[in-house]
């Protein structure tokens, strides 16, 4: 075969430039970014690009980014944090996978940012809540209120951060990579060890039948090849059926699906008569909240809660004790001066008067 011939079968066996989200996945990874961060970027790369008739961003820069931003602002009405998070994909996008340095963003619109208060439970529907679950969920929302954790937190905790003798939880890459510790209420130690038995009998059936191997993060996978079959790094709170991983179809035991709980917690806010807006991250606001009522120091429960900033904390004593109902009313006042009034010797009792 002669060197023309070569050439097109050569060409045709080269490999391809990996895509441009392909890429990105790259990079996220290679950072250690969540697999929640790596879905969101990868969201508002495909929106930002949809966005501009489908141009590859290497054609575009500051100006189309500055565009598509100002329209989310105006023209979407999206929440300053939705566009900041926007805004933090495409940064990332051209500063570490397209290795291009923007210019300031001039003229960028930027949403309105409202103060919003956190949503808090008092004691008492909080209990009413934690009454209408049961079982693993009941289990679940107690930790979120008793130790102050995140539900992403809380589905991925593994049988060796829950911590009996100590009391305590370590939440390993919580949000921004960062580990801590909080406490283990005494309320859920003996339903939760009896919940663990139940698991080490499950995990071994699946070892028996060939299975038992638990999703690693980061390359511990691949230093500690057999870590993943161990009791200790299993899921606290696994899934009842075994699922391919969609990356690599290994089949495996995930944690629980985050919407088990959400719609739990949901209806169980109903039952109870609670007609405030109630997720699971509010047992983590009313646990900051009932903390602080109690007299804790803030700098501590900003550790429990793993807040970078004691700011982000300060948000919880504007809904409580220190915050409006701190405050006398001036109805409540004019109350009662109109009740000394009255029981004056010789004071007049008509109605209204003062």
């Amino acid at each position: 075969m002669d060197q023309h011939s070569d050439s097109p079968q050569v060409s045709r066996f080269a490999p391809r430039a990996p895509r441009l989200l392909d890429r990105l996945r790259d990079v996220i990874r290679a950072k250690h970014y969540s697999r929640r961060t790596e879905k969101t970027y990868r969201y508002w790369v495909r929106y930002f690009i949809f966005f501009h008739g489908k141009r590859h961003p290497e054609e575009m820069g500051a100006a189309e980014i500055t565009s598509f931003l100002n329209w989310l602002a105006s023209e979407r009405n999206v929440a300053a944090a939705t566009q900041n998070q926007a805004l933090n994909a495409l940064l990332f996008l051209y500063r570490h996978v397209l290795e291009r340095d923007l210019p300031w963003l001039e003229g960028l619109v930027r949403a309105k940012r409202p103060v919003r208060l956190p949503v808090v439970l008092s004691e008492a529907e909080v209990r009413r809540l934690l009454a209408g679950l049961e079982g693993v969920r009941w289990l679940m929302a107690s930790l979120l209120y008793g130790a102050g954790l995140r539900l992403q937190e809380c589905l991925q905790l593994r049988v060796k951060d829950v911590d009996f003798a100590y009391r305590q939880v370590f939440v390993r890459d919580g949000k921004g990579g960062r580990d801590r510790v909080t406490m283990l209420p005494e309320g859920v130690v003996q339903p939760l060890q009896a919940h663990l038995g139940k698991l080490r009998t499950l995990h071994r059936k699946d070892l028996v039948e060939g299975y038992g191997e638990v999703w690693l993060p980061h390359a511990l996978a691949r230093k500690y090849p057999r870590a993943g079959f161990e009791w200790g790094w299993q899921f606290v709170f696994p899934s009842k059926k075994r699922s391919p991983d969609p990356e690599t179809g290994v089949i495996r035991r995930h944690h629980v699906y985050p919407d088990t709980l959400h719609r739990a917690v949901k209806r169980a806010a109903r039952a109870a008569g609670i007609i405030k807006p109630v997720s699971c991250h509010t047992l983590r606001h009313s646990f900051a909240t009932h903390l602080l009522q109690s007299g804790s120091d803030i700098r501590t429960v900003q550790e429990l809660l793993g807040h970078s900033d004691v700011s982000t904390t300060m948000v919880y004593t504007h809904v409580m004790n220190k915050g409006a109902r701190g405050v006398t009313s001036p109805l409540d006042r004019l109350d009662q001066a109109r009740a000394e009034y009255r029981v004056r010797p010789g004071a007049p009792q008509a109605a209204g008067v003062i």
